[in-house]
């Protein structure tokens, strides 16, 4: 039987969280520094970005307020996958994923004062919960990795952060215009920010201007194209089938996916204590339920609320995609 628009769009949702998970995994393959990786993830993106008409047609019809707007809040990711791979250099892949499963826990305290929207008790509670699990996560890493833990919760900070400008401020702009002129942005603000990078955290530090090797190269195009920009396409289309409750569900998974692999392809689980992975079950098991609970305190209305603007997908793998 051919299938339904619902089971393609669920297919396509579920295949872009799988290649969000894979940009950990990518991230601790390239041997570059933090700061010379995101420079050129974000330069390809915009560099292919730069080449649609659409892009183009949205920033000739933006408000130059607006589009400084979006500019500050490009350097705010700018900054998120800074500290995001740099917890990957610090510490390992299934770390830096377990530390961004923290961000709805910042975002039930940053979205009402930034987005203007009632503070909701359910979503302080599910803060409460996730503290065991990060004690749990912090103390079942080497100690050479703690640093990488508190490098991650700043990037889970930093998501919670410009998900909710965003989330204030998409209606105003078509998504592919949201997302070159911020990554555009941070690529700016990082080419600013490199010759300082030394004296503010030497470990994240490296050459712009240094080509990358031929490996490096191909992995950083496998990840601004295949793990950017690819999914951005497919969950546009995906987004018009389904629920919000759908796609808080299948984002939910992103850690999962990217500890898993971490396991199979990188061997991390070796590095890890068993206690690692119980304070990351506390943690998922909060984040899950939260949209579980939302949908019954509306009576199930969520499961016909569809996702319009898919607020942060450009920027941030699939964190705080809806709300």
């Amino acid at each position: 039987m051919p299938m339904t628009d619902r089971a393609r769009a669920q297919l396509h949702i579920h295949f872009c969280v799988l290649l969000w998970g894979f940009t950990a995994i990518l991230g601790k393959l390239i041997t570059l520094p933090a700061l010379p990786l995101v420079w050129w993830r974000m330069l390809l993106v915009v560099a292919a970005l730069a080449l649609v008409p659409r892009v183009w047609r949205g920033l000739r019809a933006l408000p130059p307020r607006l589009a400084l707007a979006y500019a500050g809040i490009g350097v705010l990711v700018a900054l998120h996958w800074l500290t995001f791979y740099g917890a990957i250099k610090l510490a390992n892949a299934s770390v830096a994923a377990t530390c961004i499963a923290l961000a709805p826990v910042f975002t039930a305290v940053i979205e009402p004062w930034v987005a203007r929207r009632p503070f909701r008790p359910r979503e302080l509670a599910l803060g409460v919960a996730v503290l065991p699990g990060v004690a749990l996560v912090v103390g079942g890493v080497p100690d050479g990795m703690r640093l990488g833990v508190a490098v991650g919760a700043m990037s889970a900070l930093l998501v919670a952060l410009f998900g909710s400008f965003n989330k204030r401020l998409v209606e105003h702009a078509d998504p592919l215009t949201v997302t070159g002129i911020e990554l555009g942005a941070g690529t700016l603000a990082l080419t600013v920010l490199a010759p300082l990078m030394p004296l503010l955290f030497p470990a994240f530090s490296g050459d712009l201007l240094v080509l990358p090797g031929l490996g490096d190269g191909a992995l950083l195009l496998v990840l601004a194209l295949g793990c950017t920009l690819l999914p951005f396409a497919l969950s546009l289309v995906a987004l018009r089938h389904l629920s919000a409750y759908t796609v808080q569900l299948a984002t939910n998974l992103e850690p999962v996916y990217a500890i898993v692999l971490a396991a199979l392809l990188l061997g991390e689980q070796r590095e890890l204590a068993p206690l690692f992975y119980l304070g990351v079950a506390i943690i998922l098991g909060a984040v899950f339920l939260d949209p579980l609970l939302a949908r019954r305190g509306r009576g199930g209305a969520a499961t016909e609320e569809h996702v319009h603007h898919p607020e942060v997908l450009g920027t941030s793998e699939a964190k705080q995609l809806v709300d």
